[in-house]
């Protein structure tokens, strides 16, 4: 790959999560709505968009910007469920769990190793 395609495909990832995050921090700063609410309509907006068309070509069009956000977790749980669909109707009731399994098995896996190393406490404030 040429440097500018790679600072372009950088830019692209950027732009598109740098948006995502904005809406967010406008919700947090504009409603009443705990973080909890607010990952999960995120997260159900990645699956209603998917479900859509809408969502895989803004996946192809800024890869890591649409992917890496709570949303991009929906649209993972949404494509894995459609593949699995294809196969049937058990597949299609497991087919998120094995499409997310690699990235909760390293969520719990590296959360595990930094509690062994680090020492929680609750924040004063």
């Amino acid at each position: 790959m040429e440097f500018l395609e790679i600072a372009l495909m950088f830019l692209k990832a950027f732009v598109v999560g740098g948006l995502i995050c904005t809406v967010a921090q406008v919700i947090i700063n504009f409603t009443e709505l705990t973080a909890g609410k607010i990952l999960v309509s995120f997260m159900l907006a990645g699956i209603a968009l998917t479900a859509l068309g809408v969502y895989q070509p803004l996946v192809e069009f800024a890869g890591a910007g649409a992917t890496v956000p709570i949303s991009g977790f929906g649209y993972l749980l949404a494509n894995g469920a459609m593949r699995g669909a294809q196969e049937g109707l058990f597949q299609a009731l497991t087919g998120s769990l094995a499409a997310a399994s690699a990235g909760v098995t390293a969520a719990v896996i590296f959360s595990f190793i930094m509690a062994l190393i680090f020492k929680s406490h609750t924040k004063h404030s």
